[in-house]
């Protein structure tokens, strides 16, 4: 299998060479604005895959309900649950 680092490192040298190199590429009467959207587009875009990425890393759990609140749930939403349920708590 790939080791941990491995795409967390592929996708950053992408998003570098895009704000890096790139930007050295730009020509015309408006290269200025060019090379900073470049720059600020490859910023952004690494730091929400970053979030993305890390988010899914620990992802958070659910919701721990009573089982007052999963009746009064069922009851509202038309599922009406039997009296005879295994609930594992």
């Amino acid at each position: 299998m790939v080791e941990a680092y491995v795409v967390p490192l592929a996708i950053t040298c992408i998003w570098a060479f895009i704000g890096i190199i790139c930007p050295f590429f730009a020509r015309g009467p408006n290269k200025g604005v060019i090379q900073c959207c470049l720059m600020l587009t490859a910023v952004t875009c690494w730091l929400f895959w970053l979030c993305c990425y890390m988010t899914q890393m620990n992802p958070l759990i659910g919701p721990n309900l009573s089982m007052n609140e999963i009746m009064i749930m069922a009851r509202e939403w038309g599922h009406e649950i039997k009296d005879t349920v295994n609930v594992v708590v």
